[in-house]
């Protein structure tokens, strides 16, 4: 259940942070803007947003490298052993098998008996 509700919080951080700034747009133009001193910029708070939403994904790159590193340290540092069992034998050997080779140094090709041109007495 938890592995379920993690998901979904990393789903939702986006659509969370342009909610909440959405809902305290006039806070964050008033207090937390980085232009809030140069109106003519017209920032509206979208510098604070930007920001906010750079960090979130910045952060989920480390947390996806962290899981990833974690991940491979966990697969080294596995102290499970493994075991093999040792099966006795079981394979009789037999006589070695002995092979006649003769060796011909004339192809015999049975079709070339049956197809080939008319021969001419």
């Amino acid at each position: 259940m938890s592995l379920l509700t993690l998901m979904l919080v990393k789903a939702w951080v986006l659509p969370l942070l342009y909610l909440d700034f959405e809902i305290r747009r006039d806070y964050i133009v008033a207090n937390l803007c980085v232009n809030r001193d140069k109106p003519i910029l017209l920032c509206n708070g979208k510098c604070y947003l930007t920001k906010r939403v750079k960090d979130a994904k910045e952060k989920e790159e480390r947390q996806a490298e962290n899981d990833y590193l974690s991940h491979l340290l966990y697969q080294v540092m596995d102290n499970r052993t493994v075991v093999f069992n040792v099966l006795e034998n079981q394979f009789k050997l037999r006589s070695f098998v002995q092979y006649q080779f003769n060796p011909s140094l004339t192809a015999h090709n049975p079709a070339s008996d049956i197809f080939h041109p008319p021969l001419f007495n």
